[in-house]
């Protein structure tokens, strides 16, 4: 009589599990685990939390935005929103003074950035080139401090210190010989004392900036710019500016959308005053909606600056894009 084969205890257990009361749980939970290890739902996962935060805080008031805009909204009257359409938008393109205030913010941001950009390089480029110069370190610390500093610190800091009885300038002027100045109430040194304190703050960011796009420069190209005895210039021209000019340009980039929201500084030292000398859109915006409390039209302008900032970073990096396309297929070619 033949015998029975040896039964296996474990897989009599296996068995006995698999098909138990808690099988369904198990199963289910196989799946969802390997749902989740799939690459893009893991990727999906991790993202997650961002994309909630970047929603609720962003696309939830931004639409919200938009369809304020198309209500004549204000907190002063006490009246319920009415619905006016492109009301808010056609006052904006008639008002003249929003104009006025929108050639002020250009002219702002090309001189500010423009300035910043120009003394950025050249001192980041004089801290690169002398990097055993003793006490490097202590000064690019110093020259870092403005850029810690708050718009509002900063404004107060200034404010006193162009005061025309006891600032500080205003005493050297008059040791000079010069008189006395009254920087933040004349009309034709306000723009230009605002002007100077923002260079003073954010020159040392666009330091910052080119000495990090002087650090991706490879330094056997640079070797080999100095065997060949190449001089400063056509080093900076032909070897440095090619691999630096894109960190460059984030940089700029990123200061001009931050100058073209300027509101803080100017609101702190001037008020937008003597008059509107210094009044700018983004101070403009403010005193609308949290002075006049007219939040519909505030908000239809508040919804045309953000698609100028978008069209502007569209179309400079577009441009970047382009150019660094055009490189790679010479390159290639």
């Amino acid at each position: 009589m033949p015998t029975p084969p040896p039964t296996d205890p474990n897989a009599a257990e296996g068995a006995t599990k698999s098909t138990g009361p808690d099988a369904p749980r198990r199963s289910l939970a196989v799946r969802v685990r390997r749902f989740i290890e799939r690459p893009r739902v893991f990727a999906l996962l991790l993202i997650a939390p961002a994309l909630i935060f970047f929603f609720v805080w962003n696309i939830i008031p931004v639409l919200t935005l938009i369809g304020v805009s198309f209500y004549n909204y204000s907190m002063v009257t006490g009246m319920p929103p009415r619905y006016i359409g492109l009301g808010n938008y056609e006052d904006i393109v008639y008002s003249f003074r929003l104009w006025e205030s929108f050639g002020r913010t250009l002219s702002w941001v090309v001189v500010t950035v423009g300035i910043e950009t120009v003394l950025g390089i050249a001192i980041g480029i004089l801290f690169w080139g002398s990097v055993r110069l003793p006490g490097r370190r202590l000064a690019l610390t110093l020259l870092f401090t403005p850029m810690l500093m708050t718009p509002l610190a900063a404004g107060i800091f200034f404010r006193l210190m162009y005061e025309p009885s006891i600032g500080i300038i205003n005493y050297v002027t008059r040791w000079a010989g010069l008189g006395t100045f009254s920087f933040l109430s004349d009309r034709s040194l306000a723009f230009a004392a605002v002007v100077f304190v923002d260079v003073w703050m954010w020159t040392p960011f666009m330091v910052l900036i080119t000495l990090a796009a002087l650090g991706s420069v490879p330094k056997a190209e640079l070797e080999a710019a100095e065997v060949d005895r190449l001089p400063w210039w056509r080093r900076l021209v032909t070897v440095v500016l090619p691999h630096a000019k894109f960190i460059l340009m984030i940089g700029i980039l990123l200061r001009t959308i931050e100058s073209f929201k300027t509101m803080d500084l100017v609101f702190n030292m001037t008020g937008g005053g003597p008059g509107t000398t210094t009044e700018l859109v983004a101070l403009t915006l403010w005193r609308r909606a949290f002075e006049a409390f007219n939040l519909g039209w505030s908000s239809a302008l508040a919804f045309i600056l953000l698609l100028m900032a978008i069209a502007f970073t569209s179309i400079f990096l577009f441009v970047l894009n382009l150019r660094r396309r055009q490189q790679e297929r010479e390159a290639s070619a």
